[in-house]
């Protein structure tokens, strides 16, 4: 019976003991750490994308040339062009097609764009959006193609699918190879301050002439690579454009009293500009201190008045460009300056009308002068010749040495600071594009952070050195926590396709921008992040970056570990909150305290046997006898006769005597993991900072503790003083404790709700 029962017993504690097992196997987790490794999340290193962030030995992209004829018809606001496309297949891949886009299309009647919109029947319509709306007809927008053709004159085989054309190679088209091919087409430009758009005319009522800022004007070549194959996403509107480098020969007719600016060098300047045009251009080619004028105010007044019938060709040549603009008008005042970047000699140019008067003429020139050099320092030096900054309303948008920027004063021409900085943050934005994405050529379609956000960043460094007391909106840390703390449903990771994104502005530009601002100034700090960042845009100029190509290349030009903050701050919508838990003070005392006992008891021996030492005590403990209450911590010798036992002088001379000791635990309510920042604030009013790495929640992502010891009594403590982390509540960032803040309120409210 007693083996029975003994059999019994096993047997249960048998069972038992696997059922446990069990438990620990259905409890087994992946790596959940927050510093793990971004393995999964990468794709895997190859020859053309290394594991180092750099291009590879066998990195290849396309070349595309384009040889293309407009004329600008003023009269019905019409482009009708021409182009000879010769492409150049450098991949090691047979090509038995090319995709080319049509972005026009996206305005085409019969367009798929207006369908994807979410609307909602409006209280109230003005005669002209109600006509617009429901009773006119829709703008007949996109490409007339006229004809394909080969070469050699036959007719090509292709399919239209709305924003993008498929042209069916009769040869596949070998690695090494290049196919050349025709286009003809027009289309109806858009007014884009009534209609949008990226591009497109500004009509001016008062004289009854137009602004022309024209973009994605010619069917142009989509990107092939290894990464993705043909990035052949349909254009909706939003996530710009993907595009290869090549030479580009474009001839422009326009009314000849027009004055045009474009990407590229213009070649025939004596053809198309006046004597006294010349003269002011080459006094303006040396002067680096202000803006020459070029085209006068009076004379654009003068130029308002009439139109002209006759019409003359501009012509420009661009090398190396992923893509072509221009604009032009007879309303235009020019002014230009030359800017040093490194001893090579660039000019700064704007156009603009006297509706942008006296802001632009004061401004503009200058601000892409100062961008230039600001860019340069942190990137490269700017490889092209001019960089154009056109007065636009209502828009800001980006090309090839070419942009064009809202920013315009009262009819009265006065101005706020607020209308003047905004009009410098814009023009300062877009010449940086020059930068990202022109000429570090990420995929915008798919990555829009990679050239907005990383734009935005340097944007803020522009804006600085133009104006120390620039004020900064958007891209601080702090500015990004309303929406940090948002609605989660209305919150995608970074790393989301541009068109799927809630809010495309904090997405695509704020959030990328203030995590590399953290980056920066707090995480990495400005030499090793100065530098990481100057290879990245160093390796990839004229090339195809990609996300872990800019991921890898932070890290291995740093030697930081950066995965925890790639995988939270892009991967992730998580935010920051980290809070003080409790505050602990400690005093130094020699006599022992239980926990010494349970030590001395832990080895065999009594506590008198320990060696000499020294015990901290918390004044909150039952042990903190009435002794340590009733004295100072300055009237106690115990630390001194400590180290004058146990030292010799020339090691005392080097040896700190703290008089307070203060265990501090910390607590992380959010889900990023970031640095502590911790500044103590003494009774004497002196403050000290102290900054933990990230890496202190490797082993808690709730909860660590640290001691301090200090030679003053703390009067307060607080977490990230500056709001250098996101931070999304304050309200756990202080000991003592701050008074209740609108956010805490704001939370109440929210879980009574």
């Amino acid at each position: 019976m007693k083996k029975i029962f003994i059999s019994s017993f096993l047997l249960l504690f048998v069972t038992f003991s696997s059922f446990a097992q069990k438990e620990k196997i259905q409890k087994a987790h992946y790596n959940t750490n927050k510093f793990r490794q971004l393995k999964q999340e990468l794709p895997t290193p190859n020859s053309q994308h290394t594991a180092s962030g750099a291009p590879g030995h066998e990195y290849t992209q396309q070349q595309v040339d384009y040889d293309i004829a407009v004329i600008l018809d003023d009269e019905n606001q019409r482009i009708y062009g021409e182009e000879t496309i010769t492409y150049h297949n450098n991949s090691n891949d047979v090509l038995t097609y090319l995709w080319i886009q049509l972005d026009q299309n996206m305005r085409a009647q019969n367009s798929k764009t207006p369908d994807i919109q979410q609307e909602k029947t409006n209280a109230l319509y003005t005669p002209k959006r109600f006509a617009s709306k429901f009773v006119e007809n829709p703008f007949d927008g996109g490409f007339k193609i006229e004809y394909v053709k080969n070469i050699d004159g036959s007719n090509a085989s292709y399919l239209i699918n709305q924003t993008m054309m498929r042209l069916n190679l009769d040869t596949p088209l070998a690695p090494g190879e290049k196919h050349s091919f025709k286009i003809k087409w027009w289309y109806n430009i858009n007014n884009h301050v009534e209609q949008g758009g990226r591009s497109g005319f500004e009509h001016f009522p008062t004289d009854g002439n137009n602004n022309y800022i024209i973009a994605q004007f010619y069917p142009r070549l989509a990107v092939y690579d290894n990464v993705d194959g043909w990035q052949n996403m349909q254009f909706w509107g939003r996530s710009e454009f993907a595009l290869e480098f090549g030479n580009f020969n474009v001839a422009i007719t326009t009314p000849k009293d027009h004055i045009l600016g474009a990407t590229g060098v213009l070649t025939n300047e004596k053809e198309v500009l006046t004597n006294t045009q010349l003269k002011r251009l080459e006094k303006a080619l040396k002067s680096y201190d202000k803006p020459i004028i070029i085209v006068t105010q009076e004379e654009a007044e003068k130029a308002e008045k009439g139109k002209a019938k006759d019409t003359k060709t501009w012509k420009f040549y661009a090398e190396n460009v992923r893509d072509f603009a221009f604009a032009s008008s007879r309303k235009y005042i020019w002014d230009a300056m030359a800017v040093d970047i490194n001893g090579k000699k660039v000019m700064a140019y704007s156009y603009y009308s006297k509706e942008g008067n006296p802001l632009w003429e004061k401004h503009s020139t200058r601000a892409v002068a100062s961008t230039l050099k600001t860019y340069s320092k942190y990137t490269f030096d700017y490889p092209y010749h001019k960089a154009i900054s056109v007065h636009a309303r209502s828009i800001g948008m980006e090309y090839p040495m070419i942009c064009f920027n809202f920013g315009r004063p009262k009819p009265d021409g006065t101005y706020s600071d607020r209308t003047k900085y905004r009009m410098l943050g814009v023009i300062i934005h877009e010449v940086g594009h020059n930068f990202f994405p022109m000429i570090i050529n990420s995929d915008e379609r798919q990555w829009t952070w990679m050239d907005e956000g990383l734009n935005s960043f340097v944007q803020i460094l522009a804006q600085k050195e133009y104006d120390p007391n620039f004020p900064i909106r958007r891209g601080l840390p702090k500015s990004i926590v309303g929406y940090m703390r948002g609605d989660q449903s209305k919150i995608a990771p970074i790393m989301t396709q541009g068109d799927k994104v809630y809010q495309f502005g904090n997405n695509a530009y704020a959030k990328p921008a203030a995590g590399l601002y953290m980056l920066r100034q707090t995480i990495m700090g400005p030499e090793l992040f100065d530098y990481a960042f100057k290879t990245y845009a160093r390796r990839w100029k004229f090339k195809h970056p990609t996300p872990a190509d800019f991921f890898r290349t932070m890290e291995d030009a740093s030697a930081m570990d950066l995965d925890w903050f790639w995988r939270g701050w892009f991967y992730t919508t998580g935010n920051n909150d980290i809070g003080i838990k409790e505050v602990k003070k400690y005093y130094v005392t020699d006599k022992p305290t239980k926990q010494a006992e349970k030590m001395a008891k832990r080895y065999g021996i009594t506590v008198d046997q320990l060696p000499p030492s020294l015990y901290l005590v918390s004044e909150n403990s039952d042990e903190f006898s009435s002794d340590l209450k009733n004295k100072k911590p300055e009237d106690f010798s115990i630390l001194k006769d400590y180290i004058e036992k146990n030292f010799s002088e020339e090691e005392q001379k080097t040896l700190k005597a703290p008089k307070y000791f203060y265990e501090l635990t910390f607590e992380k309510p959010g889900d990023l993991v970031m640095p502590i920042i911790v500044e103590f604030e003494y009774e004497d009013g002196t403050k000290e900072r102290k900054q933990y790495p990230a890496q202190i929640w490797r082993h808690n992502d709730r909860e660590v503790t640290k001691v301090f010891p200090a030679s003053k009594a703390i009067k307060k403590i607080t977490i990230d003083p500056d709001e250098q982390t996101a931070d999304v509540d304050l309200s756990n960032n202080s000991w003592p404790k701050n008074k209740e803040t609108k956010f805490d309120k704001f939370k109440k409210k929210q879980i009574k709700g």
